[in-house]
């Protein structure tokens, strides 16, 4: 509300300067009219029990907030914006961004409302069997208020033909690709050949490993010259089990099970905000050793990925790459070296 307050009776003249990182969504919301806090933090948690993705999320999250999708920009306006952004999306939606408070969304109140119908929390009369008393009502004044905005009462999150984004400028200023290429610039010092495969890498993390993995032993296979290979994203898993682990150390052991026995070759994954899923360390790094290394420590890496318990799997071989908080996150990072030269 404070930043609300400050941005009142600008004129033409004002500059005003915004700093966006991820986690933006979090740490600065004002709800519509009739909406408390308890409203959000029921919603997202019964969306998120009912499967709902970031997107879906971010839809409706936007649409009951007074900051959300580009209406930051809109109570700043006749001012002109810099916002310098820091970017934790694959791909650098700006409109995902902290949830865009100053980029154009294309989404509408009646997107919004459409994924409480998908997700079952819309039904007035049947509520989720998870809602009870005073949640229940929450879930019904969500709904209500969303209907409004269907019907024009409230006006609708700015789209990207508003005039007020004439005077916006939407700056990225660190982000997974540009890390990508510091990190190209480094290995290329260091002797390698670098190439950056990709910065948007997404999927289930074990089968990404295996596919980037299967992609590296048949690079080694040719390689003429030491080679860096970088991906940058972020990759999602499928809990099944009640171990310890994340997104990176999946994506690890994934890879280590492809490339047993190949010599010369060793990977890294990691999260660069340094921590990863429910581990305290960021990733792991393994090599065509890794799975050998295992099996004398009577370690089984196909029932570590079972039970999600790579982490207690890379702890036990002493391979994790422990960074503690970096205080930014532009993603996850997966560095694989290649040292053999077959032109030797």
């Amino acid at each position: 509300q404070a930043i609300l307050d400050q941005l009142q009776g600008l004129t033409a003249d004002d500059v005003v300067l915004f700093l966006l990182s991820g986690g933006g969504s979090a740490l600065i919301e004002a709800l519509g009219e009739g909406l408390t806090l308890g409203h959000l933090r029921t919603l997202t948690r019964e969306l998120m029990r009912a499967g709902a993705d970031i997107v879906e999320l971010n839809t409706v999250r936007k649409h009951i907030s007074i900051i959300k999708g580009g209406q930051l920009a809109r109570r700043a306006q006749p001012a002109t914006i810099c916002a310098l952004i820091l970017s934790d999306v694959v791909g650098d939606d700006l409109s995902a961004i902290a949830s865009g408070p100053t980029a154009p969304d294309p989404t509408t109140f009646a997107d919004g409302l459409e994924v409480l119908h998908k997700r079952g929390l819309a039904e007035r009369n049947k509520p989720p069997r998870s809602l009870r008393g005073a949640e229940s009502l929450r879930a019904g004044d969500v709904v209500r208020y969303l209907e409004r905005g269907v019907r024009g009462e409230i006006p609708d999150t700015p789209k990207p033909d508003d005039p007020i984004f004439k005077r916006v400028h939407n700056v990225i200023v660190g982000s997974n690709r540009l890390a990508l290429e510091a990190m190209a610039q480094e290995a290329r010092r260091l002797g390698y050949a670098p190439q950056i495969v990709s910065d948007v890498l997404t999927g289930e993390a074990r089968e990404v490993g295996r596919a980037i993995a299967r992609l590296v032993r048949e690079r080694a296979r040719n390689a003429t010259k030491p080679t860096c290979l970088l991906w940058g994203g972020e990759t999602t898993v499928t809990v099944r089990g009640h171990g310890i682990g994340g997104r990176n150390h999946e994506l690890a052991l994934g890879a280590a099970i492809e490339l047993d026995g190949v010599r010369e070759v060793a990977l890294l994954s990691a999260a660069t905000d340094g921590g990863d899923g429910s581990s305290a360390a960021a990733g792991a790094v393994i090599d065509g050793a890794t799975s050998a290394r295992a099996q004398e420590r009577n370690l089984d890496t196909e029932r570590a990925l079972a039970h999600n318990d790579a982490d207690r799997f890379f702890a036990a071989l002493g391979d994790q790459v422990i960074t503690g908080p970096t205080l930014t996150n532009v993603n996850d990072i997966v560095v694989a070296l290649i040292t053999q030269n077959k032109s030797e």
